[in-house]
This record gives C-alpha cells, structure tokens and sequence, in this order.
C-alpha cells in the first residue's frame, strides 16, 4: 500500500502560483524604474540610491495598512483602488515631516492564492506610487491557510522618504498662522468598522446601493504632489495628516506646546457621506474622533501665504481656513457645530 505524499502544495500553500506573482510585479516594475536602478523585485533585500541633490539628508520612515476596508472590497470585489489606499495611508505621513517618498514595500497576507485579487491589488500599489511619485522596490505575499477564511486578506505598507535638514517642518508654527482644510475624497481609510456595523445594523445590501458603492470604495486622497510644492516655496509652517483619531487627535500631534489649535467647526464644508453616516445617530463627538468629515489633511501658514497655498490646489481640494493658532492653554478646541 502506497500512501500519498505530504506536501507543501497540498497543506495549502502554492509556491508556483506566489512564483508567478512575483514574475507579474517584476514586468510592472520595469516599466516604471528609471534605467540605473537596481533590480529589486524578486531579490532578498531591496537597493537604492540616496538622492543625490540632498546635501544633508535625513530618512522618514512610515507604515500602515487600511484597516477593514479591505472588507468593502471583499464585498465589493473591487480591488484595484485599495492598493491606492495603502500607499496614501503611508506617504501623507511622510510628507506631514517634509519628506519626499522614495520607496514604497507591500505586504499581504491571504487564506489562498487568487492571482486576479492579488494582481488587482498590485496594480492599485503601482499607481498609488507612480501619484506620490515614490518606487515600489520590494514587499511580501503570504498564503496562510487556517489564519484566514476563504477569500479573506490583509494588506501592509512600508514607506521611506528624504528631506533635506532645513526643510524638516518642526517648531515652525507661530501664533495667528491660519489653519486650512484641504478636503478629503470621501472616508480615506479610517472608520469603516463602525460604518460596516451601521450597514450590518440597518440591513443595508451594499451591491444594491450605488451611492455607497461609489464612496465607500473611494481611493484615498494623495496629498504629495501639492505638499511638497509648498514646500519647496518655503510657504508652509505645519501640516496634519487627518486619520484615526479625527482633528483633534491628529492637529495635536503637531501643535507645539505654548500654543493651540482654535477649530471653527462651522467652517468646516463636509460631504455627502458623512451627512449620510450622521443621519443614522451618530454624535457629533463620535463623528469627529472617528472620521475626517470632509476634511483630510489640515496646513497651518501665515496668513499673508494664503493665497499662495490656494493657487498650488485643484478646485476640487482648494484649501480653507477653518481656524488659527492662538496661546489657548487647551492644545485644540472646537467652537461652534458642523453643518450637517
């Protein structure tokens, strides 16, 4: 009696199908890499030049992921803007430092290989990197059968970035700067468990719904191009990344201790998804502490630089005041109430 051979393959993990991956993003990424750069897809550890116009370089690091909206995306099956997400998520971080991206590394986790799904995926990665105009140089794909449920994943971004010593946005801020919303393109990547429990409460069928279909699946916005003309310009005192954690959270980070952030919610143009979010009983607290509400990355400038930061943006993005810095002994306050 002969009995069948245990494999690799047959615990559920396919090393031709991840091979093949692999031969998928390598073709990608010739098509975007300068000539002179090394080949990294594929190898053990990825390789890059410092760039050379910087005289006193220093590095910005970043990672995160999207969170469950990846789910929106299982449900969905639309996977070729989550990837887009997850190079946002890490490069508006970046440049919140005054750094440029310059590479960009994934990692994702899978029940079982779907080259479409993962292929999808990667594309989304590419064209978030080609936007921020940073090179993805390497990453990982994981087969983990019995860690994840059938068609379940997640996904895992790695950003570095560059900037000159002189151009760090640190102690910048000064009393009566201006702070401007730039507007979101809808949640970005924050908040969705508590919108998937509003859409699981209500009994809401999401591929019936083309509202939702269209904004819950919305890219996140990236910030890099018009940030780093800023400053470039030396126009710019401070910036914010609005995820997790809403305004308040985030401007805090940021805020130097003798001074604070004086928010005038009612200057705040929010969208239509959040009207629709809001609707269903969600507090004005709970609103702001878990969503950016239309606002999805915050500059603080002299008020004479206005103008200026207004011409760098789309009309689409064009930035507003919302608030100024003051001495407030609380490091952010809010007056006044979204206009729901």
């Amino acid at each position: 009696m002969v009995l069948n051979k245990l494999t690799y393959a047959k615990s559920g993990v396919n090393i031709k199908k991840a091979d093949k991956f692999i031969n998928f993003i390598s073709s990608l990424s010739k098509k975007t890499n300068k000539s002179g750069d090394f080949k990294n897809i594929g190898g053990f550890g990825a390789i890059s030049k410092v760039p050379a116009n910087l005289n006193n370089p220093h590095i910005v690091t970043s990672t995160d992921g999207v969170g469950t909206k990846i789910e929106i995306a299982n449900e969905l099956q639309k996977f070729d803007t989550i990837g887009i997400d997850l190079v946002a998520m890490c490069v508006n971080d970046l440049i919140v430092q005054g750094a440029k991206p310059h590479l960009f590394l994934d990692y994702i986790s899978i029940n079982k290989l779907n080259l479409k799904k993962i292929k999808n995926i990667i594309k989304g990665v590419m064209k978030g990197c080609e936007i921020a105009g940073c090179k993805l140089v390497g990453g990982e794909t994981a087969e983990m059968p019995g860690t994840y449920s059938q068609g379940k994943f997640d996904i895992a971004g790695f950003a570095i970035g560059f900037v000159e010593k002189n151009k760090i946005l640190k102690a910048k801020i000064k009393k009566n700067d201006l702070i401007l919303a730039v507007p979101s393109n809808g949640i970005h990547s924050n908040g969705y468990s508590l919108v998937r429990q509003i859409i699981k409460n209500k009994n809401i069928k999401l591929n019936k719904n083309k509202f939702l279909k269209k904004e819950l699946i919305k890219p996140t916005k990236i910030y890099v191009n018009e940030i780093l003309k800023l400053i470039d310009k030396n126009i710019l005192n401070g910036c914010a990344n609005i995820t997790g954690g809403g305004l308040k959270d985030n401007l805090n980070r940021i805020i130097p201790k003798k001074f604070g952030a004086e928010i005038k919610l009612n200057k705040i143009n929010t969208i239509s998804i959040f009207k629709w979010i809001k609707k269903y009983g969600i507090s004005d607290n709970e609103m702001l502490k878990t969503f950016n509400c239309g606002v999805g990355f915050c500059l603080i400038v002299k008020s004479n630089n206005l103008i200026k930061v207004q011409k760098i943006f789309s009309k689409k993005f064009k930035p507003y005041v919302i608030g100024k810095i003051s001495t407030n002994s609380k490091r952010v306050s809010f007056s006044g109430k979204i206009n729901w």
